[in-house]
């Protein structure tokens, strides 16, 4: 008997905790204890986030979420990107699907966006659309910065929204972006 109610006891208390797991994560979205029993997933609201890091050789510059390290490159046009096709491979344009935010050094006023014609929507930092670079291994790393590659210069961004130049300074100083001459 006291065997018995011991067993009942505790199927009792698992069937009330699997209703309670069940009922916390269905409410998100989540779909149950086991992920099953949800028809849609969770809205995604993918928003990119610009901050700074300190990166060997080319100071403090801005970086996506992940700490890869952002560029611009001097043959875009304004906000409109000429990084198109093969280029668009080997620097991937930093999108968001959500609005941008800065954070950790970064200046909100700066972020923007623009549409590509791929129909996503690139991240813009002082109207200079923004990069990753496929050869930077990881965080803290900046292979690209002035590569001359898919017809014109790549540079890490400073926090002033200009090329880096490989400067290993904060960024504060440089004359910027556009004006030819660089090499």
């Amino acid at each position: 008997m006291f065997r018995m109610r011991t067993i009942l006891t505790i199927a009792a208390l698992a069937m009330g905790l699997a209703a309670c797991a069940n009922n916390s994560s269905s409410s998100a979205g989540g779909g149950g204890l086991y992920g099953g029993g949800a028809t849609s997933a969770p809205a995604a609201t993918s928003a990119a986030a610009v901050q700074t890091a300190k990166v060997p050789g080319v100071g403090t510059v801005l970086v996506d979420s992940a700490g890869q390290t952002l560029y611009l490159f001097e043959a875009d046009t304004g906000t409109t990107s000429a990084c198109t096709g093969q280029c668009s491979a080997v620097w991937p344009a930093l999108t968001t699907t959500g609005s941008a935010t800065a954070t950790m050094g970064a200046t909100s006023s700066m972020l923007g966006t623009a549409a590509r014609d791929d129909g996503t929507t690139q991240v813009t930092y002082n109207g200079h659309p923004l990069y990753t670079y496929s050869g930077d291994t990881g965080s803290g790393t900046a292979n690209g910065e002035g590569l001359n590659t898919y017809g014109g210069l790549w540079y890490a961004v400073t926090t002033a929204g200009t090329a880096a130049k490989g400067s290993g300074s904060s960024g504060g100083g440089n004359s910027g972006y556009g004006n030819g001459g660089y090499g």
